[in-house]
């Protein structure tokens, strides 16, 4: 069974940082995208990063507002993918969750909140 388990957020001052971690199981984590998004209160959930396989380069995509601050890595080894957020805005806060897709089934966590204070 597929598990992706969060963790790593907490509360910060505007302009710190944070690295969130995403542990998977049940799958070969090295094969896949994995992905993070983040929802805040009253808001849709979006897209903050992308990391490709190893194998496809590893290469990686951000969002706009997240662009130059936010770095999504992975370590398959440990099949963990993570985040580091620096230079953290109040409106970065939110629940932050890790997402795969594996033979066309969406897996996402529980989610780790992220809240950045003024």
């Amino acid at each position: 069974q597929v598990q992706l388990v969060e963790s790593g957020g907490g509360l910060v001052q505007a302009g710190g940082s944070l690295t969130l971690s995403c542990v998977g199981s049940g799958f070969t984590s090295s094969t896949g995208v994995m992905k993070w998004y983040r929802q805040a209160p009253g808001r849709e959930r979006e897209w903050v990063a992308v990391i490709s396989a190893v194998s496809a380069g590893a290469n990686t995509l951000y969002s706009d507002f997240v662009k130059g601050r936010f770095t999504i890595s992975r370590d398959d080894a440990r099949n963990t993918v993570y985040l580091q957020m620096k230079n953290l805005e109040p409106e970065d806060t939110a629940v932050y969750y890790c997402g795969t897709v594996r033979n066309t089934i969406s897996y996402w966590g529980q989610g780790t909140q992220v809240t950045v204070s003024s």
